[in-house]
């Protein structure tokens, strides 16, 4: 019996698993992950924030859309002004920001490291945001901060995906989060909890919410978190004319109240009043 040999069919393709130590990327910066894969250091700059890499971690970032670790350290009263401006002062390659106020023990390492994480990802949540310009890396470049505690490129881009999601369901439409603010509401206000209170408080036609967050002291993603439940409840609205596309399961939007549409309410709700 005469056999005959047929060459073997090729393999399927099989998607390749990742492990814990190698999770997925989320693709929110192809450029960000490449240089993690490469063990990186030097800056990302992105439109709306920069990124300091070390060894393909994140060890620090910046937006002219969040507090800096300045602010967090220092409007509660937990850092010194002078004490934080000294440091940074006195910052070399050698003796970063960090350490020096840690040997000064004007700050404690977890305080440090908490306050650090916490600015970190406010601003790589901005950084990360999409743009309508390519990102630039600058190899070799270090911060004047120095390390205080790197965070793997995977952590960052699934903790800014987590916040991106918290927001579109507390309230779909991010118009409110760069605009100037207004309230809406005539006569008293229902009440809120205190961290909300304390952000309509400032809420003035000319503030926004990485405005009010300055002046608190907080990350400003906690506050936009504020500034869209105060949104959906109707408190608050952007200065700006806008129309919100809020999706088709949602209630219509409110309209955005501008300050003649205020003063003529105001002047019925007086009316109705003396009737």
């Amino acid at each position: 019996m005469t056999v005959v040999r047929t060459t073997p069919p090729p393999r399927l393709p099989v998607r390749n698993k990742t492990t814990a130590d190698e999770p997925a990327a989320t693709g929110l910066s192809p450029m960000l992950n490449r240089l993690a894969a490469e063990r990186a250091t030097g800056v990302l700059v992105r439109e709306c924030g920069t990124l300091y890499l070390a060894d393909g971690h994140v060890v620090h970032a910046e937006s002219p859309l969040a507090p800096g670790l300045d602010v967090l350290l220092t409007t509660h009263g937990t850092l010194d002004a002078e004490s934080w401006r000294q440091a940074a002062d006195r910052a070399d390659e050698r003796h970063g920001a960090g350490r020096l106020l840690l040997d000064a023990r004007r700050v404690t390492q977890g305080t440090l490291e908490l306050c650090h994480l916490g600015a970190l990802y406010d601003a790589a949540y901005f950084a990360l945001a999409p743009s309508s310009a390519p990102g630039r890396f600058r190899y070799g470049t270090g911060h004047w901060l120095g390390p205080v505690r790197p965070v793997p490129v995977a952590a960052v881009e699934r903790e800014t995906l987590r916040r991106r999601e918290l927001l579109h369901r507390i309230w779909p439409d991010p118009w409110a989060d760069g605009a100037p603010l207004l309230r809406t509401a005539l006569g008293a206000a229902p009440a809120v909890p205190p961290r909300q209170a304390a952000v309509l408080t400032l809420v003035d036609g000319a503030r926004s919410a990485p405005d009010i967050a300055r002046e608190l002291g907080r990350p400003t993603f906690h506050t936009l978190v504020d500034v869209r439940r105060l949104t959906a409840a109707g408190l608050v609205a952007p200065h700006a004319p806008h129309a919100p596309h809020a999706p088709p399961s949602t209630p219509d939007p409110l309209p955005v109240v501008t300050d003649p549409d205020i003063t003529l309410l105001k002047r019925l709700r007086d009316a109705l009043e003396a009737l």
